[in-house]
């Protein structure tokens, strides 16, 4: 996959899924704008791809925020001359709990970080790519989005939410060939699992969610990156409203 000269925003790109895309988009030559709540982080992913030769710079984002993500959009346009690709990784859990025990404010938190930031992307991001004449969104949703479970109402019906923007807005863009897919990661060991309440995952419950995995592991973050990348690529010229399980066989 080819991303030369191409200008690439990744939020939530401090750790996991997010540093490894952005790290993957710039090995394979794109400019990329890491996006993060955490500036520190975003500017190791930036300063990582920087020595590894590549083109990256550091943004502080709080996707929630109307002014920031606007802004965000704005240092991509002015640093690299445009916007072609966004990945909308950014995105948190919440402790297991059932529904009606969970608070409003822990709900709002949950669906304001994975589905109002896609709103605020759209907005700010699409008229860019409008101007280009083409662009690409990849959003991350999850598969809990698709076989949801108990203790993660919340989470799952908010990836939900993002499943379905995905393929309508697929529906919405194609009249400005813009594309807008999504991956569906099952769990993996970053630091997500600590928006649910967990510093890391206790070994009983890791053998217990292998176990279900016909592909018998968790998600690693370059299984996330390299499905992320492929449906940006033109390879994937032609797909559009795409959610792909990135899920070692759960699904099945």
């Amino acid at each position: 996959m080819n991303f030369e000269g191409k200008s690439i925003i990744v939020t939530g790109a401090a750790s996991g899924f997010g540093a490894a895309t952005a790290k993957l988009f710039a090995a394979n030559g794109a400019k990329v704008v890491a996006s993060d709540i955490n500036l520190i982080g975003a500017e190791n992913t930036a300063d990582i791809i920087g020595k590894a030769g590549g083109t990256a710079i550091a943004i502080q984002t709080d996707v929630r925020q109307s002014s920031d993500m606007e802004n965000m959009v704005k240092l991509a346009v002015s640093e690299f001359g445009g916007l072609n690709i966004m990945v909308n990784n950014a995105g948190l859990g919440h402790k297991s709990a059932l529904m009606h025990e969970m608070s409003e404010e822990d709900y709002d938190l949950v669906f304001n970080t994975n589905t109002k930031s896609v709103f605020w992307s759209v907005k700010y991001a699409v008229p860019e790519f409008i101007k280009a004449g083409n662009g690409v969104m990849v959003n991350v949703a999850s598969i809990g989005a698709k076989r949801p479970r108990p203790l993660g109402v919340a989470y799952n019906a908010s990836k939900g939410a993002v499943a379905t923007m995905t393929r309508a807005l697929a529906s919405e863009l194609a009249r400005y060939k813009i594309r807008v897919n999504a991956v569906c990661p099952l769990a993996s060991e970053t630091g997500f699992f600590k928006t649910t309440g967990l510093d890391t995952l206790p070994d009983a419950l890791r053998e217990k969610m292998i176990k279900e995995v016909p592909l018998r592991r968790l998600t690693d973050p370059i299984d996330v990156a390299n499905s992320i990348a492929f449906l940006a690529s033109d390879q994937a010229s032609f797909l559009t409203g795409i959610l792909l399980d990135v899920d070692g066989g759960k699904g099945i």
